[in-house]
């Protein structure tokens, strides 16, 4: 097949390759490319398509490879780490969110809140935390449900004081993003 008839062949696929990149990409200009990028694969690969075969399943898995390999492409690229002279806010963000000593602490204080409740309201709130009911924290310490429910309200208030700091610091993020 010469290369002219090849190329009036599969340019003759063009809306149907187009409506299958609208599949994987969801935007009209991203799949334009796409298609763009198949056609210009295919023509420079012309000698490897054998006459005889379906050339939309062809130019489809072309298509679709491209794609993925596109998609890995943006993935490491976004994982790669930015080295420049300046370092602002959002790269300090992302790299202390990515800390485990940032969440050591955090933990840590979290215990020692956990620790500093009275045993009344400790227990209660242990339990439910760890996915228990309320009748069943009632059965298993022997206290009436509302007592529960009221003792397991004043540990999360306890508990709220306690990291307060955890809080402003959230609100400030916030605000800043």
């Amino acid at each position: 097949m010469k290369k002219t008839e090849f190329v009036k062949l599969i340019i003759a696929q063009g809306s149907s390759l187009k409506k299958f990149a609208m599949h994987f990409t969801n935007d009209v200009e991203d799949a334009n490319d796409l298609v763009q990028e198949t056609l210009l694969k295919a023509i420079t690969c012309c000698d490897k398509f054998e006459t005889g075969t379906n050339i939309k399943g062809w130019l489809f898995t072309i298509l679709k490879n491209t794609y993925i390999n596109n998609y890995k492409k943006l993935i490491k690229k976004n994982r790669q780490v930015t080295q420049c002279d300046e370092v602002t806010s959002s790269h300090l963000m992302y790299s202390a969110t990515t800390n485990n000593g940032e969440s050591k602490f955090i933990l840590d204080d979290l215990y020692r809140a956990l620790t500093k409740l009275p045993v009344e309201y400790g227990s209660p709130f242990s339990l439910y935390f760890a996915g228990y009911k309320y009748h069943e924290i009632a059965d298993q310490l022997l206290l009436p449900i509302g007592t529960v429910k009221t003792r397991i309200f004043v540990a999360r208030q306890l508990l709220k004081k306690n990291l307060k700091p955890y809080d402003d610091h959230a609100k400030k993020r916030s605000i800043l993003l």
